[in-house]
């Protein structure tokens, strides 16, 4: 198998100029959007640290700690494919299984305070395939990477402000996916309307390669069938 042959996450054609996506926005217990979402608000910590060897059972915790914009509640949010409200890992799980795509939109320093992994881990294995932020804790954006997840930034921070709970966004410009140059989010509203919005990302051509890949890990292992 040649390189050619390596795929990207789940739903992701590398031949793609446009990707669709719903989206979760949340605000954080006890905090303002304008204050920093920490790891333990996407991951729990405390008795759910006991199933970290099992993804599929510790992925159950993924963002119960925020709280929807659209209605202040924690761990209730509406799937845009049934109208129904559900849990977040529950409501992501449906979406990867539907096929459909989702990202987070976050607020300033995104995943601060502990470099768990499984903060990164968990919206990949439910099928997230973007974290688009004011800014992130340096070690969780890599952590992202890591997965295989655009770790994507506002080039205008206020822009943030722009996306509404019921939008459907699209992000363009991954079909000349490279170092430095920006991405564009299209927020297309309920009315009609739309917003396009610049995006900002750290990748160098590495990490490049495990978002096409799917994950560093991936890559690896690619590397190793063809070296084999």
């Amino acid at each position: 198998m040649g390189r050619k042959d390596a795929r990207g996450p789940p739903g992701f054609d590398q031949g793609e100029g446009e990707m669709q996506y719903v989206f979760f926005a949340f605000e954080f217990e006890g905090r303002m959007l304008i204050h920093s979402p920490a790891t333990d608000h996407i991951s729990a910590g405390g008795p759910w640290l006991k199933y970290r060897g099992h993804l599929e059972n510790i992925s159950q915790n993924c963002l119960i700690g925020a709280i929807n914009i659209e209605n202040g509640e924690a761990n209730k949010i509406k799937n845009q494919v049934t109208g129904e409200w559900g849990g977040v890992p529950q409501t992501a799980a449906y979406y990867r299984d539907q096929g459909v795509k989702w990202v987070v939109i976050g607020d300033h320093n995104y995943g601060e305070g502990s470099s768990r992994e499984h903060a990164a881990l968990e919206p990949r294995f439910l099928g997230g395939l973007a974290i688009i932020t004011r800014s992130f804790a340096r070690i969780h954006e890599t952590n992202l990477k890591k997965q295989g997840m655009l770790a994507l930034t506002f080039v205008n921070p206020a822009d943030y402000d722009k996306i509404q709970p019921s939008d459907k966004v699209t992000i363009e410009g991954l079909e000349s996916f490279a170092p430095g140059v920006n991405l564009t989010l299209i927020a297309k509203h309920e009315d009609g309307t739309q917003d396009n919005i610049s995006l900002a990302h750290t990748f160098n051509e590495g990490q490049i390669e495990w978002f096409k890949a799917g994950s560093a890990l991936n890559l690896v292992r690619y590397h190793a069938i063809l070296n084999a």
